[in-house]
């Protein structure tokens, strides 16, 4: 046998345990039918991920959990270090007081320039009065009204003084807020109950804005996402029963719901033009287990596992009894 005939068979072989095990592959995906009515895809169980991150560019002061610790929502997890805010804080208050400061001023010198332009206006008033009697002389009535105008000019200014400093109290008073409310911002806490999975930073390092700290899962929204061909996925409606068998614990049967079924295939081809063709199609579903059934057994919540999810192709039938649901005490 010549050397080129020795690899045309070599590829061959090799191509054919390929197609072999690609074709396996499928239906250990798809396990279709394994009970009667009964169709099933592999899966892994997963629960929503939630990132943890930072709001603000700074340093990592303190993390105050431990991967795998359950945690409540508004629970602290972590701090930044507020050194720099607490500064801007003790700065903006400073200027707070200084501001109402100037308003006691300022309202003090409006009081003084109303007194002032009060007796302005009774002297120009009665000068000219006199002047119409011919008791003084022109130029004295010129003098009060001149006198009129100024103190009308410095209450005016007082006034203006009075505004500045209320609008620098305003300001101050507003930083002063901005800068707690970056100070709470600086406190990274749990959104809701759930457990924390990863810690991706440590204490001392420099974060940007959206840093993440920490990975946590929430614990009451977790499902098992499967494939299904379109058969199948065509006559699944929303909330109809699953059962989810896990291999590390097969004598289980822990109950579910179809909560997700995609409205286009997941699985190439997607556009086909015969019905062999079309069988190839899978469909993602998505098989939540109950919120109740998971807080009863928080503690044997695990993600990432892999097993089993089956569906039933009619929602009257029975299940059969090796999946009716069993669980863990």
């Amino acid at each position: 046998m010549t050397e080129e005939r020795k690899t045309r068979l070599i590829r061959a072989a090799a191509a054919a345990g390929l197609v072999a095990a690609a074709a396996y592959g499928w239906r250990g995906c798809t396990r279709a039918r394994p009970f009667e009515g009964v169709v099933g895809g592999n899966g892994r169980v997963e629960a929503v991920e939630i990132d943890i991150s930072t709001e603000l560019p700074g340093k990592l002061k303190d993390v105050l959990v431990r991967e795998g610790d359950f945690v409540k929502a508004g629970q602290v997890l972590a701090a930044m270090d507020t050194a720099a805010l607490e500064a801007q804080r003790r700065q903006a208050a400073a200027e707070l007081r200084g501001a109402r400061s100037a308003v006691a001023t300022a309202r003090s010198e409006v009081k003084q320039g109303e007194a002032g332009l009060y007796t302005a206006q009774r002297h120009a008033e009665r000068s000219a009065v006199l002047e119409a009697q011919g008791n003084v002389s022109r130029q004295e009535m010129e003098d009060d009204h001149a006198r009129l105008l100024s103190a009308t000019a410095a209450l005016g200014a007082a006034q203006a003084r009075v505004d500045g400093a209320e609008a620098a109290v305003e300001a101050a008073q507003a930083a002063i807020e901005r800068i707690q409310t970056d100070i709470s911002r600086s406190s990274l806490k749990a959104p809701r109950d759930g457990r924390v999975q990863y810690r991706v930073a440590q204490p001392g390092e420099v974060l940007g804005p959206g840093g993440r700290v920490l990975n946590m899962l929430d614990l009451s929204d977790v499902s098992m996402t499967f494939f299904l061909p379109t058969a199948a996925a065509g006559r699944l409606a929303l909330g109809d029963e699953a059962r989810l068998v896990l291999d590390a614990a097969p004598q289980y049967v822990i109950p579910a719901n179809v909560s997700f079924v995609a409205s286009e295939a997941q699985f190439t081809p997607k556009t086909v033009e015969t019905e062999s063709e079309r069988e190839k199609l899978m469909f993602r579903v998505k098989a939540r287990i109950p919120a109740e059934l998971l807080v009863r057994h928080i503690l044997k919540v695990k993600t990432g596992l892999p097993g089993t999810a089956y569906v039933r192709l009619d929602s009257n039938a029975e299940w059969p009894a090796r999946l009716r649901t069993t669980l863990p005490p």
